[in-house]
């Protein structure tokens, strides 16, 4: 896939999942769900093995996860 700011690949995310971010980026500096999931993203793989997240954020995430049915 092509993006505005050159190649790219298309990544599918569900679509309760995708009104869930969008609906909490107001303020957050990211301009649309694209530029966030790619720094989340980005920050997962610049992470080599380190904890990319705090453990507070890492459980955050996690109940977020659940909630989503994503994890049990």
């Amino acid at each position: 896939m092509g993006t505005e700011e050159g190649p790219g690949r298309l990544l599918r995310v569900p679509e309760e999942v995708a009104a869930a971010i969008e609906a909490r980026l107001q303020g957050t500096g990211f301009a649309n769900l694209e530029e966030f999931v790619t720094f989340v993203l980005s920050r997962l793989a610049e992470s080599h093995g380190e904890v990319p997240f705090s453990e507070e954020e890492e459980a955050r995430l996690k109940e977020r996860l659940r909630s989503l049915g994503y994890i049990d």
